[in-house]
């Protein structure tokens, strides 16, 4: 059955500008890091993309070696574009990286100018698109000079296969270098994507400054710290969850400590009337230099919480004080 994107769609959403760009971004972005490879169940991820579509998230963001296997989530999804999106081109952010292994051989990974534009292009042919809205390098190559990456980024752009460049996991200093190449350039960098949570602040050690100095917006995924920071891990480890499986997150990162501040901020959460996921989503909201925040899901349901948390209150100065004790503990 044909796939219609519904009417009300733009109604709810919110939508942020990127740092000193033209575009907007919404405050709730889809990432297809896990649960679109070939190993998934087609219906089920169709579902996630149409219903994140219907609830006004444009935005959809991939890489060259998300799956597993490597290739297929951008496969997948170019597939799903091409049968029932392809209509809906012009209202899509389509976002893809490369910078992790992803073939055989020493042109296969980091950050030269062969491996990115080859990854481009590669992408694109899984991807059935002529551009994607935003590339990225997807981590920095201690090997590669950054001129010749953030160059490769810039050709890029002018060979018309991406609107926008961005850099993710960059710390601050090599981001500002980042930066200063692609503005002399003339292909300013668009957004950075670094991790961040409530239980990894690592960009709050100088990133964020450095963002906000150059008008590049902050996209954070891992924003529930891969399941962390929802109510699953309160009562053990199910054995449907990713801690189980061993895949990312370690259950020995699953600490008596650890568990003891979830509950108390589950239980912060619920006396503000949300799950632990919508607050801990909102808790990086509450900084302006936040553009978007790039969810994972298995489920419509968890599309569905994020995008119903936007409507959560504001956080008083007192409850931030009081995130910051439970998590000092």
């Amino acid at each position: 059955m044909s796939y219609s994107a519904s009417n009300s769609r733009y109604h709810e959403m919110i939508y942020n500008r990127c740092g000193n760009s033209g575009l907007k971004l919404p405050a709730i972005s889809l990432g297809l890091w896990h649960n679109f490879g070939d190993v998934d169940v087609r219906s089920n991820y169709e579902q996630l993309l149409f219903r994140a579509f219907d609830l006004g998230i444009t935005h959809f963001d991939l890489a060259n070696n998300y799956g597993p296997p490597y290739g297929s989530a951008e496969r997948n999804f170019g597939d799903i574009l091409d049968r029932h999106l392809r209509k809906y081109r012009d209202e899509l952010i389509i976002s893809s990286k490369a910078g992790y292994d992803m073939w055989e051989g020493p042109y296969g990974e980091w950050g030269s100018k062969k491996y990115l534009v080859a990854s481009l292009n590669q992408s694109l042919k899984r991807l059935k698109l002529d551009y994607v809205d935003i590339f990225y390098h997807h981590r920095p190559d201690p090997d590669t000079p950054l001129y010749e990456t953030m160059s490769a980024l810039d050709l890029i752009v002018r060979q018309g296969k991406a609107l926008y460049v961005g850099i993710s996991n960059y710390p601050p200093k090599r981001a500002q270098e980042a930066f200063d190449i692609l503005e002399r350039l003339g292909t300013p960098c668009l957004i950075h994507q670094p991790k961040y949570s409530m239980f990894v602040r690592d960009p709050e050690e100088g990133l964020l400054e450095v963002l906000d100095k150059n008008g590049v917006g902050c996209i954070p995924f891992s924003p529930l710290a891969q399941g962390l920071l929802t109510d699953k891990y309160i009562h053990g480890i199910p054995r449907d969850s990713r801690a189980f499986r061993g895949h990312f997150l370690q259950p020995e990162q699953i600490t008596d400590n650890k568990i003891s501040k979830i509950k108390a901020l589950n239980n912060m959460a619920q006396e503000r009337g949300e799950s632990l996921a919508q607050m801990a989503v909102n808790w990086l909201r509450k900084d302006e230099r936040v553009t978007s925040i790039l969810i994972g899901a298995s489920k419509v349901q968890q599309i569905e919480e994020a995008v119903a948390g936007l409507k959560c209150p504001a956080f008083s100065e007192e409850e931030l004080q009081k995130i910051e004790a439970i998590l000092d503990q």
